[in-house]
């Protein structure tokens, strides 16, 4: 099995800044893509951020700018610095990796999720 487990929520005032790490850990023979996606109340869950094992990034509109996504592929961990942060970022935050395992299955895992609250 594979954990994720993730770290870094919290409260923090409009323009402040936080920073979101997730490792993975368990039978795992190689993460592929990792990311991060939110959920706020009443609303589907999104992507904001993912990077490939290369290191090549995506970003939602909405945070490009002011989020940065970056992973240590010797912890399998990835991370999310969220700066000048704005209420509307206020959201259960997700992460989530493409975990290979010897067989070579491929099979995408979700941590249990953190909570940024951004207060105006």
């Amino acid at each position: 099995q594979v954990q994720l487990v993730e770290s870094g929520g919290g409260l923090v005032q409009a323009g402040g800044s936080l920073r979101l790490s997730c490792a993975a850990s368990g039978r795992i023979f190689r993460v592929n893509g990792m990311g991060w996606y939110r959920q706020a109340p009443g609303k589907q869950r999104d992507l904001v951020a993912r990077v490939t094992k290369g290191g090549t990034t995506t970003y939602a509109d909405s945070v490009k700018g002011r989020f940065t996504i970056s992973r240590d592929n010797t912890k399998n961990t990835v991370y999310l610095q969220m700066n000048n942060l704005k209420p509307e970022d206020t959201a259960v935050y997700y992460c989530n990796a493409e975990v290979v395992n010897s067989g070579s299955w491929v099979t995408n895992y979700w941590g249990k999720g953190t909570l940024v609250t951004v207060s105006s």
